[in-house]
C-alpha cells in the first residue's frame, strides 16, 4: 500500500503540470469575435525564455469594444492597443467579447462573462472597456466581479451608479477619457476605499488597490502602455482558499480572490541575474541554471561574511523562477538585505538535475566568487517537492545550511522514489540524534488536497507528521508520535506560542502558528494558513524568514548558534 501511495502521490505532483495549463479548446462561445495569443508557446517543465518573467499566473485580457465588431474589426482594435508584445512577453491571451445583442445588456452580459470567466478559469485577469464596453465594465463587471479580477482599463464610458454603503474587496482600476475619467475614477476610489496619493489614490491598507485617471484624448496604444505599466503589469489575482487554484472553480464559488504583487525589481532595487553553467567540461555537456538577486548595494560593495542566503527550491517541474515571483521572499529580501538564488534542481528538458550534491556545489561557488555572502547563514526553502527536497537537505546537508523549511510538502513515507522518503532520511537523522541541530519551519495549508494536511483520520504516516518526527530525531528533542487532538484541534499536539493572524488578503484569511522547544530554543515552527491550498501564500515568507534569522551556524564547528529574537 506504501509503494501505491507514493505511485498516486508523484503523479498527483506531476498532474499539477496539465492541470495548471490550458488544455484542449472548446469551440468559442458566440459573442468571442477573437482569441490572439502570444507568438511564442510556453514549455511547461523549464523556462521558455529564462531571460523574462515565467509562465505562473500569465495574463488574460477581456476587452470590451465600443460596437460589435468583426474579426478585422477585432484584430486592428489589438492592432490600435499595441497589444501583441505584452501578450508575448507574457505568454498572455486576449479576448474580444462582443455585446450579446445589439447593444450591452447588463443581465445578458454578465451572464456571459460569468461563463467565459468559469471557461477560462484565469488567475490574472484584466479587464479591458472601450466606449460601450466601457460603460459595460464600469457599471457591471466591477461593482459584481471586482474582487475576482486583477486589473480593468476603461476608455470613455459613464460611471457607475454605486449604491450607498456598497462593501467591496475592490480592484485595480486605470480610466481614460477627457470628459469622464474624473467621474468614473471617483466610482473605483469608492470601490477600492482609497485615498489621494499624490498623482493617484491608493487604498491604505493594500498598496496594489489604485486607481489612476488620465483624463485626456491620447491614443489608445499611449493609454494601453501607460496602463499596463501603472496598474494592469503591477499584480496578478488567484484563488488559493478552500481549494488549490488549479483545480479550477466557479465564478464566486470560493470568495473574493488574493491580490499578489508582480515582481518589480526596479521598484524593490533588486538586480536579478541569470547564470547559465555547463554541468561538465565538454563542450556539449548539459548546462545548470539558476537565479541570483541582489538587494541594492549588497553584490557591489557589502563586506566580507555580512549577507545571509536563502535559496530557493520549485515544486515539482514549476519553471525556476516559481519561488522568487510567488512566494513573497524577493520582497522580504528587498526589505530584510539578504541574497536569494533559486536553482534549477530538479532538470528540465533544457538544464541539467542537480540534485542534492549539486545544490551544495552551486553553494561552494557562489561563496568562493562572492566573499560578502555569509556561510554561517545559509537557509532553505521549497514548494510541494522543493519542500521536500529542503526537508531533505537539512537533515542530509546539515553541514551547509542554518535553518531549512517548506511550504506544502513534508517528508514522505517509506524509502521514497521520485522524493526523499522516510526511511533513508530517519536512518541519518537516529545516527545525528542530539549532535547536530536544525532548525524547521513548516507551513502548510490545511485545505491542502495534494499533500494533506493532518487530520484526525489522516495523520499515521502523514508527510508533514514524518517531517517533524525526522527533525525532532534528529534534534535529540522528544518524537511525537501520536497526534492528540484533544490537545490542539488544529495540530494535535501542545505547541508553544500559539499565534492566530489576520490577515488582509482574500477575506482575511487566517494564520495558526506554534512552536516545539528543545530547551529554551525554538528549533520546529509550525504554520498552517487555515482553509488553504496547495501554493505558496505570500505572508509566510515573512513569518519564515523572522524564524530563521534568529540561528547561524559556527562556520569551523558547525554547531548551532541561538541568536533568540
Amino acid at each position: 500500500m506504501k509503494r501505491i501511495a507514493l505511485i498516486v502521490l508523484a503523479a498527483t505532483l506531476l498532474g499539477t503540470a496539465a492541470i495548471a495549463q490550458p488544455g484542449g479548446r472548446m469551440p468559442d462561445p458566440e459573442n468571442v469575435v477573437l482569441t490572439q495569443r502570444a507568438a511564442g508557446q510556453q514549455v511547461y517543465g523549464g523556462p521558455t525564455n529564462p531571460q523574462g518573467r515565467s509562465y505562473n499566473f500569465t495574463p488574460t485580457f477581456y476587452i470590451y469594444p465600443d460596437t460589435k465588431l468583426d474579426k478585422a474589426g477585432a484584430e486592428k482594435l489589438l492592432a490600435d492597443m499595441n497589444i501583441q508584445p505584452v501578450l508575448d512577453a507574457n505568454y498572455g491571451v486576449a479576448i474580444v467579447l462582443n455585446p450579446m445583442g445589439a447593444k450591452y445588456d447588463a443581465d445578458k452580459d454578465f451572464e456571459a462573462f460569468v461563463a467565459q470567466f468559469n471557461r477560462n478559469r484565469s488567475g490574472n485577469l484584466k479587464v479591458i472597456g472601450i466606449g460601450a464596453g466601457a460603460t459595460f465594465v464600469n457599471q457591471v463587471i466591477a461593482p459584481k466581479a471586482g474582487d475576482h479580477i486583477a486589473g480593468i482599463l476603461t476608455v470613455g464610458g459613464q460611471p457607475a451608479k454605486l449604491a450607498k454603503n456598497v462593501d467591496s474587496y475592490g480592484v485595480p482600476a486605470y480610466v481614460s477619457g477627457k470628459k469622464t475619467a474624473a467621474k468614473v475614477a471617483q466610482a473605483y476610489v469608492t470601490l477600492n476605499k482609497a485615498v489621494a496619493a499624490g498623482d493617484h489614490f491608493v487604498n491604505p491598507k493594500e498598496e496594489l488597490l489604485t486607481v489612476f485617471s488620465d483624463p485626456t484624448d491620447r491614443a489608445l496604444s499611449a493609454v494601453f502602455a501607460d496602463a499596463w505599466k501603472k496598474v494592469l503589469g503591477r499584480n496578478y489575482r488567484f484563488n488559493n482558499y478552500k481549494h488549490t487554484y488549479y483545480e479550477g472553480q466557479q465564478f464566486g464559488q470560493f470568495g473574493p480572490y488574493e491580490l499578489e504583487p508582480y515582481l518589480d525589481y526596479e521598484a524593490l532595487g533588486i538586480t536579478r541575474n541569470v547564470v547559465e553553467q555547463a554541468s561538465g567540461r565538454q563542450a556539449d555537456a548539459p548546462k545548470q541554471l539558476w537565479y541570483e538577486y541582489w538587494p541594492a548595494g549588497l553584490q557591489e560593495g557589502a563586506p566580507a561574511q555580512s549577507v545571509p542566503v536563502v535559496v530557493l527550491l520549485h515544486g515539482n517541474t514549476n519553471d525556476p523562477r516559481t519561488q522568487a515571483e510567488t512566494s513573497g521572499f524577493i520582497q522580504v529580501a528587498a526589505k530584510e538585505r539578504f541574497f536569494v538564488v533559486e536553482m534549477e534542481w530538479q532538470g528540465s528538458v533544457s538544464y541539467q538535475a542537480m540534485g542534492h550534491d549539486g545544490i551544495e556545489t552551486v553553494l561552494y561557488q557562489l561563496f568562493a566568487k562572492y566573499p560578502q555572502l555569509d556561510p554561517s547563514r545559509v537557509y532553505a526553502e521549497g514548494l510541494s517537492a522543493g519542500s521536500m527536497t529542503a526537508s531533505a537537505l537539512g537533515i542530509k546537508k546539515s553541514h551547509v545550511f542554518t535553518a531549512v523549511g517548506g511550504h506544502s510538502g513534508g517528508i514522505m513515507g517509506g524509502m521514497g522514489g521520485a522524493f526523499p522518503g522516510l526511511n533513508p532520511i530517519w536512518a541519518e537523522a537516529t545516527q545525528k540524534r542530539g549532535a547536530v541541530e536544525m532548525p524547521y519551519c513548516s507551513v502548510l495549508g490545511t485545505a491542502d488536497n495534494v499533500v494533506p494536511f493532518i487530520r484526525p483520520e489522516n495523520w499515521r504516516g502523514n508527510g508533514y507528521l514524518n517531517a517533524w518526527n525526522a527533525y525532532q530525531q534528529m534534534n535529540g528533542m522528544e518524537v511525537i508520535r501520536d497526534l492528540d487532538f484533544s490537545v490542539d484541534p488544529l495540530f494535535g499536539m501542545r505547541l508553544r506560542d500559539r499565534e492566530t493572524i489576520t490577515t488582509d488578503k482574500g477575506a482575511g484569511i487566517q494564520i495558526e502558528t506554534g512552536q516545539l522547544y528543545k530547551g529554551n530554543v525554538p528549533l520546529i515552527k509550525i504554520v498552517a494558513v487555515k482553509d488553504y491550498g496547495h501554493w505558496n501564500f505570500q505572508p509566510t515568507a515573512q513569518i519564515m524568514w523572522d524564524y530563521f534569522k534568529q540561528f547561524r551556524r559556527d562556520p569551523e564547528t558547525k554547531k548551532l548558534i541561538y541568536l533568540g529574537k
